[in-house]
């Protein structure tokens, strides 16, 4: 009698799971169709209030492309002469790697040699000397000196904990003691792949893949690693020639527009920000993989997907977040003093991209929504539902919870 009653639970459960989905499916779809719908109509109507448009390429006649954001604008003018030379750079160092069976001595001073050509060019270095002071490169150095800082840290992390024989972290890759050399020291710091925007990988990882190259992904998987992002190379195309959604940020056209245009426009910004990076910092993570060295993901999840501030953060900019947890989060404490923690990672994390009380406000104003979530999460850990009824009342309450943390982000 109490398996025939536990079995109709069951089955009613998931007949109710089922119904549930189907209208949240429906809704998903409405809620699109909608927003799309709308953000046509904005960018038709209000196309010449709306600074940083171009003529673009795609449909005829051509429509404008929103070229308003400076790092996606200079990312996708540079592209060629990107895939240009990370392409020779590659194709050499595998070339060498074979010919001469390089391990990790000679793969360090093959691409420090590499790298400081890159580098010379981008920084603007040796050219006409007389016109030093007044040639400005193609890219400025302090720039990236940010990221450099972050391997600086990693090596002499990594270098303190080998000769104590630390093994806090058994995921991590271990360097050999030889490998701590001031040559693959260089050649870490100003690996030319990884070198403009990461994604960031400790000194351990990158010693040790340059000794044995990366055999997680296979040549098969490589390849469609890059064509996946060639699609999301050409979803980005179609959005900004449909979409303007960066243009009414940076015009402030936004500010004559309904609440609930304001809503879709800050939406649409996300969803353009996430794509340029995941596309920027994919492009150089792909260059990696080619030359051997496997770097942390940074974009593994979509930002649709993450409902709270943990997961978004853990999931924007990982490599970032998984340095942090190397190098600060776990010295600092870990989990025991996770409250206190946010605060010190934040404030670093403020000053590293740049000295300004906005980023401080920023960094702050943003431990104060974790503080509170951290709390509820605890708290909810320790809740069991003892009936559907429960269940369905917390599923809700956790839904409306990553509406208001996802409405916080825009």
């Amino acid at each position: 009698m109490n398996t025939s009653k536990s079995n109709s639970k069951s089955k009613f459960k998931q007949k109710q799971n089922k119904v549930e989905l189907l209208l949240l499916i429906l809704y998903v779809i409405g809620f699109y169709i909608f927003c799309i719908h709308r953000s046509l109509h904005l960018s038709r109507d209000h196309f010449s209030k709306l600074r940083g448009l171009r003529i673009g390429w795609l449909f005829s006649p051509p429509r404008l492309n929103d070229a308003s954001d400076d790092q996606w604008r200079n990312f996708r003018t540079n592209l060629p002469i990107l895939s240009l030379v990370f392409g020779i750079f590659t194709l050499l160092a595998n070339i060498f790697r074979k010919l001469f069976h390089l391990r990790a001595r000679g793969m360090s001073f093959l691409w420090l040699f590499l790298s400081l050509i890159y580098l010379s060019y981008l920084h603007g270095a040796w050219e006409y000397w007389e016109y030093l002071d007044n040639f400005r490169g193609t890219f400025r150095w302090h720039i990236c000196f940010n990221l450099v800082v972050l391997r600086m840290i990693s090596f002499g992390y990594d270098y303190h904990w080998a000769h104590q024989e630390s093994r806090f972290d058994q995921e991590e890759r271990n360097a050999h003691i030889n490998d701590y050399s001031f040559t693959t020291y260089l050649s870490y710091l100003v690996f030319a792949p990884l070198y403009i925007a990461g994604p960031i990988i400790s000194f351990n990882s990158f010693a040790s893949q340059l000794d044995v190259p990366q055999n997680h992904y296979s040549i098969k998987e490589v390849i469609w690693y890059g064509l996946r992002w060639v699609f999301g190379l050409c979803l980005m195309e179609l959005m900004t020639h449909l979409f303007y959604f960066n243009a009414f940020a940076t015009s402030a056209s936004w500010k004559m527009l309904s609440p609930m245009d304001i809503f879709i426009i800050g939406y649409g910004v996300i969803n353009f920000m996430w794509l340029k990076f995941f596309l920027i910092w994919r492009f150089f993570r792909f260059c990696s993989l080619i030359a051997g060295i496997e770097a942390p993901e940074n974009m593994p999840k979509c930002v649709n997907n993450c409902h709270d501030l943990e997961s978004f953060w853990k999931s924007w900019h990982a490599s970032f977040n998984k340095w942090i947890v190397r190098y600060m989060y776990i010295p600092l404490g870990g989990s025991q003093r996770k409250l206190l923690n946010i605060w010190v990672i934040f404030t670093f994390v403020a000053v590293w991209h740049d000295l300004e009380w906005k980023l401080l406000s920023w960094a702050w104003l943003t431990c104060l929504f974790f503080v509170p979530e951290l709390l509820v999460k605890s708290a909810t850990n320790a809740f069991q539902a003892k009936g559907a009824l429960d269940g369905f009342i917390f599923r809700e309450l956790r839904a409306a919870g990553g509406t208001i943390t996802i409405t916080c982000l825009m």
